[in-house]
């Protein structure tokens, strides 16, 4: 396995800064964010699927062009003030 020469001089450039001590150290930082990037990204996933399930058991849906035109007609009698509320 081979890294590309940007990341490679990467690492040098956190060593030599000091940021961290060791190679093996910046390496080790970067395989615990990688897991957890991992990790948070499959519980979003399972977090969308719950809340789709959810959404579909909760009763029947309404076509959206229903729901549109109600909310439309809703803020346009907002917006107008001779409209009574």
């Amino acid at each position: 396995m081979a890294l590309p020469t940007e990341m490679v001089d990467g690492v040098r450039e956190a060593v030599e800064s000091g940021e961290y001590a060791t190679v093996s150290e910046v390496i080790r930082d970067a395989l615990r964010d990688w897991k957890i990037k991992r990790r948070l990204s499959g519980m979003e996933i399972e977090e969308l699927r719950r809340l789709v399930r959810e959404g579909m058991e909760s009763g029947p849906g309404r076509p959206a062009e229903e729901v549109f035109t109600r909310l439309t007609a809703k803020y346009a009698a907002m917006a107008d003030p001779t409209e009574p509320r």
